[in-house]
């Protein structure tokens, strides 16, 4: 096992050169750059912009070198751990980002935990009473969850957080706990805060789970194997959860490497909407900017996640199933 995974990690080199290399082709993309959309922006609001300070800008970043040289200064500081500055917000990306990246986990995670405690029964149910008026229901859940955009489902979840249950209309700490140290109450506060993001993110993917999981146990169950096990007068909760889901499980343990990066950038819209301090609306907010190392650093960081996700994946599903080898 540890063989196969420092082979892994190995492999994973030359792959994060090649996306560095993409993103940073990514980034460059649209004409100009920060700097010639702040022009634009001072332009039009009829302000004076001193051409020679922004040159002077351009230089001390970099940017009036070839596209070649502006990356290995770019890749270079990134192996020194100095992802380069925001033009934005004036100051390192790096800070900008661990600012957000603690409670973007947070909510990822239970949005990842919501999505397995709900969708796995769920399916396993389906599955197990096919088209009775259960599974007939909780399919047209979960078509609903997965035709609803987002932002729609975060609207509703907003109108119950205020009028149902006396919560805040957005966000993740009430007013007065926002720029307040933490403590136990803050903890509590977040967690009165947390249900809303972690339902609504987590709502179209526990429908994408649930048929995932329904479509590999009606596959499962029709084996021979389990046809023998209760043939044997093996209880049926056994043969279930003994055998049929343990292989059943199997396609929902590959798509987590892509379920990771996709909760960490999180639904954009979503957060925009809810008012989320993650890094969704900082990134957006990079790409429309033209805040180029503060794009590509996040771009770096979600396939990273991606690699590690794979990774992990393919780690449990040797644990979960033994017919699977990695070495």
């Amino acid at each position: 096992m540890l063989t196969y995974v420092a082979r892994r990690l190995l492999r994973m080199i030359p792959t994060l050169i090649a996306i560095s290399i993409m993103v940073f082709v990514i980034i460059q993309l649209p004409p100009g750059d920060f700097f010639d959309s702040l022009q634009a922006q001072l332009a039009e609001s009829d302000s004076q912009a001193d051409q020679e300070a922004f040159e002077a800008l351009r230089r001390q970043y970099h940017l009036d070198l070839p596209l070649w040289q502006q990356y290995l200064y770019w890749v270079g500081g990134c192996l020194q751990g100095d992802f380069g500055y925001s033009f934005e917000w004036r100051r390192p990306v790096s800070e900008l980002i661990l600012e957000r990246l603690g409670l973007t986990f947070l909510m990822a995670s239970g949005a990842l935990v919501f999505m397995w405690f709900v969708a796995l029964p769920i399916g396993i149910y389906s599955a197990r009473n096919r088209y009775s008026i259960g599974d007939f229901f909780l399919t047209f859940l979960a078509f609903i969850g997965l035709c609803v955009p987002g932002f729609i489902i975060a609207l509703v979840a907003m109108y119950m957080s205020v009028f149902w249950f006396g919560g805040s209309a957005g966000g993740l700490f009430s007013p007065e706990f926002k720029y307040a140290d933490w403590s136990l109450d803050r903890v509590f506060d977040l967690l009165g805060h947390l249900w809303v993001p972690v339902v609504v993110i987590g709502a179209a993917g526990t429908a994408s789970l649930t048929r995932i999981m329904r479509t590999s146990m009606l596959d499962v169950l029709d084996e021979q194997y389990i046809t023998t096990a209760r043939a044997k007068g093996l209880a049926e909760r056994w043969v279930i959860y003994k055998y049929a889901v343990r292989v059943a499980i199997n396609p929902m343990i590959s798509i987590l490497g892509l379920q990771m990066p996709q909760l960490v950038s999180g639904s954009i819209i979503v957060a925009i909407v809810l008012g989320l301090p993650t890094t969704g609306p900082l990134f957006y907010r990079a790409l429309e900017t033209q805040d180029m190392y503060l794009a590509g650093t996040f771009l770096m960081l979600l396939a990273i996640l991606l690699l590690l996700g794979n990774l992990m994946a393919d780690i449990l599903l040797a644990w979960a199933d033994p017919r699977i080898r990695l070495e």
